[in-house]
Order: C-alpha cells, then structure tokens, then sequence
C-alpha cells in the first residue's frame, strides 16, 4: 500500500446535523481534509482546511459559514458560487436534505453546468429522487462527473450489505431494512425530521417542508416524539433492482425514530431471505451496533464511497454509480 502524502480536498454542502457530523467524522482523518462547506446563506472555503471548531461555532451563533473570517462569503448562491471556486476539491457530499424531492437533480445539474469535474455523492432516500438522477446519467458522464448516489446508512451501508449477502443465494425472496434512529434534540435534524415526516402516512413531502417548527412540535407531542414509518419510499429498491440483486418489489424499508431520546429504539438491520441453489430458504441478517448513531452510519459510509469514487474517477470512469455497485473504501 502506498503512503498518501496529501490528504485528499473535499467539501461538504449542507451544515446543519449531517453537515456538521460530517465534519467532526473527518477531523481526525489524515487521508481527507475539508476545505470547503456551504449552507444556504454562504460558504467558507481554505485551501489549507477549515478549522472545525470555528465553523461550528461561527455557524451556530451566526447561523452561516459566510462569517468566518477570512474564508467565509456570505451569498444567495452559495452553492453555485462555491462550485465556481472548486477547481481544486476533488469531491463533495451532498449532505443536503432533498426537500423538495427534485432538490438534488438541481444540485448535479449546477455542478454539470458549471464545467467542475470531480466526484459527488449523496445520502438521498426517495426512490424518485434517485430515478431523477438516473435521467442524468449520459449528462454527467459527458461532464466527467462520478456521482455515487444513495451513500449513507439506508440506502448505502444497509444496501451494500444486501448486495454481498445475496451472493449466498440463487434466488431473492425479500430484502426487509428495519431502521431504528434516537436522537436527542430533534432541532438538531430539523431537514432530516421533515423527511421522514414526508413519509407518514397523510403526509407529502411538499406538507413536510412547509411545515413550521411549531407544527413539527405540535405533530410530536401527539406520537410522543416517536415516528414511526413503514413502506418507505426509499431508494434501496430501486438500487438493488439496477445490481440485479432483485425487483423492487422485494423491498420493504421501515423504522422508528425517537426524537426525543439518543437511545435507538430499536436495532437497525437488514435480513435478506433467498432460495440457495440446493434449494434451501434461509436468511441473513446483518445488524448495526445500537452504540452507531445516525450520523456515523451515515457519514462514515459517504466517506467512504467518495473515497472509492475519487480512485473511479482518477482510473477514469465517469457517470452515475450507486452504493451496491461500488464497494467503499475505508478512509484513515
């Protein structure tokens, strides 16, 4: 194995929970620097790496990385203005909440549109989020992008290990993905919640993201600051029906989220029950540690597919992958 002199640039867009969580993941890292994030009032970007603390504190009492001195900008267009100045980043997550549902399609057609070659990947979760991105395929590939989608813990970490335990099996009878998610002080997840509001039953996305804080309040003090979801409309169906593994229709994701409570709820997992070639029917199942937070489970693994996407896109493989075509790669 070869020593990596550089770390390797990166940015994330989007600063709030997972933004932020996603820069404490690579503060220790030696392999990966963050040098540039956005939220939607400005960006900060320092060739030389941003300082962690700093950003988080500038971004909690001012509520942008515009503010840092020196290398914040505040802007209406921080993504398109950061995009302009990302010649150098090699690759950005998307640490973004796709609210609305078309919001990440926007995003890749920014950096299409910009002439920014390099790597993207994101932790989406609705099926047609993910089917708007593959209406950009030849786009992106004609951009030199590599974008991995659905790279977090559910699609990504759970999807991957769907993809590798099916390999026991001739056929796939059922992929259940049961998700259970404890967080303390749901503000800290504001876009995320109202995701998974997007999902009960009643609810659209387009209610969710209207909805004020207020209302969010109002909804959890009648459930308790529970969540509980089933049938998602999430992408790990439509991820594993392009790897082959099985139709969509063999896919169910559902869960709990506490909103009140750091403690999952219950432990996430996912079971795969297929058909061997002696024709026996057996399941596995591969369960996350209860002590993994949302966060790890889904910035560790975006990392970790950005890292396998920057080695595609230096071995020259442009286009759109998802998170049970490329195995991640650990990043030190």
């Amino acid at each position: 194995m070869t020593n990596q002199v550089n770390p390797i640039p990166v940015g994330v867009l989007g600063f709030g929970g997972l933004g932020q969580a996603a820069a404490h993941v690579l503060a220790p890292k030696q392999q990966m620097q963050l040098v540039a994030a956005a939220d939607k009032k400005g960006y900060a970007y320092s060739p030389d790496g941003l300082d962690l603390k700093d950003a988080i504190a500038t971004y909690q009492s001012q509520g942008s990385l515009g503010y840092i001195e020196p290398s914040g900008v505040l802007s209406e267009q921080s993504i398109e203005d950061l995009i302009g100045r990302s010649q150098n980043i090699a690759g950005f997550f998307l640490a973004l909440p796709n609210l609305p549902n078309t919001f990440m399609a926007s995003v890749a057609k920014q950096f299409i549109a910009s002439g920014w070659q390099g790597v993207l990947v994101d932790a989406i979760k609705r099926t047609s989020a993910v089917e708007q991105l593959l209406d950009l395929q030849s786009e992106l590939k004609e951009a030199g992008i590599t974008y991995v989608t659905g790279c977090g813990a559910t699609p990504g970490l759970l999807t991957a290990a769907a993809a590798l335990a099916a390999q026991s099996y001739a056929e796939i009878h059922q992929v259940k993905i049961t998700f259970g998610v404890g967080i303390g002080n749901w503000e800290a997840y504001r876009a995320t919640i109202r995701e998974d509001i997007g999902h009960l039953p009643g609810y659209t996305i387009a209610q969710a993201q209207s909805m004020t804080d207020a209302d969010v309040e109002t909804l959890l003090e009648q459930t308790n600051g529970l969540l509980t979801l089933e049938d998602m409309e999430h992408a790990d169906d439509v991820i594993l029906e392009m790897a082959g593994i099985c139709g969509r229709d063999r896919v169910t994701v559902g869960g709990v989220v506490d909103t009140r409570n750091p403690k999952k709820p219950l432990s996430t997992n996912v079971k795969i029950t297929g058909r061997t070639f002696e024709g026996k029917i057996s399941s596995h199942t591969f369960t996350l540690g209860d002590e993994t937070s949302m966060a790890a489970n889904v910035c560790g693994p975006a990392f970790g597919y950005l890292k396998a996407g920057i080695q595609l896109h230096q071995q020259g493989l442009r286009g759109l992958l998802t998170s049970a075509q490329v195995m991640p790669h650990f990043v030190r």
